[in-house]
């Protein structure tokens, strides 16, 4: 298997468009090309990203994935102070859920949004780390325990604290407090699927 560390800006996997060809998985193939496709990233989110070696290793980190085996976290800094004790319930370790369905919101595609009555459940834990006055905006950890396609941004904006550069789901205001999207996938942790070995991967934020 191979972990890397996608930038910000490149693709996971191939878009449709001679123009949305270059990408990760086409990068890391010209060199590994039994390299197989575990999971994605948003083309605006960095971080790691795990990639299989043979379509063997591919299936068991599937099931590994679907199981919710893998344990992914986050960082993003978002709108807005997002450490009120007295709105969100969190547990002694300072981890609150968040717990919306998301759908997806087909007039706008690809974007989804939060829906009751039609979503997929969908679940996030975040905890807040720091917050800056001067920019108005907090830095959190983000675990989401489902893997819906923009979950951890749908979720923020959802509870009015959208991720600062998110061109998607924040105002221009917000959009504009960051040259990118201020989310990064930042730490990894699974069981090896063939050796049975525990491990676990970090990559600071660059942001």
């Amino acid at each position: 298997m191979l972990v890397l560390n996608k930038p910000a800006g490149l693709l996971s996997v191939p878009g449709r468009g001679e123009d949305k060809q270059d990408c990760l998985s086409a990068r890391v193939q010209q060199h590994c090309p039994d390299a197989l496709v575990v999971h994605r990233l948003d083309m605006a989110t960095s971080g790691l990203m795990l990639m299989a070696r043979g379509l063997a290793v591919q299936r068991a980190l599937g099931k590994s994935f679907e199981s919710r085996e893998v344990h992914k976290r986050y960082a993003a800094v978002v709108d807005g102070r997002m450490d009120d004790a007295d709105v969100f319930s969190k547990n002694p370790e300072g981890w609150a859920l968040i717990d919306l369905p998301i759908a997806a919101d087909w007039p706008r595609r690809p974007l989804r949004i939060i829906d009751k009555a039609q979503g997929q459940p969908s679940q996030t834990r975040w905890r807040a780390m720091t917050f800056d006055a001067g920019t108005n905006s907090t830095r959190v950890e983000l675990e989401p325990i489902t893997g819906r396609s923009h979950q951890l941004r749908v979720h923020l904006q959802a509870l009015g604290h959208p991720i600062l550069g998110d061109a998607l789901y924040a105002t221009q205001a917000v959009q504009d407090k960051a040259p990118r999207l201020l989310l990064h996938a930042c730490a990894l942790r699974l069981t090896h699927p063939t050796s049975g070995a525990p491990l676990q991967f970090e990559s600071a934020a660059p942001f």
